[in-house]
């Protein structure tokens, strides 16, 4: 069985798209699923490579019981787009800039994140980073609601 690749894109790789990653991989491995569902996360800009997610988010991310630590900032890659059978974009501006680099032939793989939730309120996940706490505790709601959405649709392709 081919595995189902998702990786998760935000700006720098440091809040929103490890935070998605983190929930993801908790959840996957929750559900037995590791053996046929692998995730990734990336960011858009080179800022942060190399380095682990922003403090904050790990520390609101624990607080819920994902694991941030492990997860190290890179940018997106060109073969990214043949590896991933969904590249999913954070916000508006990340998904125009992947679209911009996405060959043809994959541009179907690329979607806004929260497309997977039923009847989303926002179809954005908001920027932390230059706000407080509330914000950290926002992204993790929508992460939540997002992952799981996906994960349920996974489960109807595998």
């Amino acid at each position: 069985m081919k595995k189902v690749k998702v990786i998760f894109v935000c700006t720098g790789n440091i809040c929103r798209s490890p935070t998605a990653d983190g929930v993801m991989r908790q959840w996957v491995e929750d559900a037995g699923l590791s053996h046929a569902i692998e995730m990734d996360s990336a960011g858009t800009q080179d800022y942060h490579i190399g380095e682990p997610p922003d403090r904050r988010a790990q520390s609101h991310a624990k607080k819920r019981g994902f694991d941030l630590s492990f997860l190290r900032a890179r940018s997106v890659q060109p073969s990214d787009f043949a590896e991933f059978d969904w590249v999913l974009a954070m916000d508006n501006s990340h998904l125009r800039d992947l679209q911009r680099q996405c060959p043809p032939e994959y541009q179907s793989r690329v979607k806004l994140f929260l497309s997977f939730a039923p009847a989303p309120t926002q179809s954005e996940v908001l920027d932390p980073y230059y706000g407080g706490a509330a914000g950290f505790e926002a992204v993790l709601d929508q992460v939540e609601a997002g992952c799981a959405a996906l994960l349920n649709h996974i489960k109807t392709v595998i």
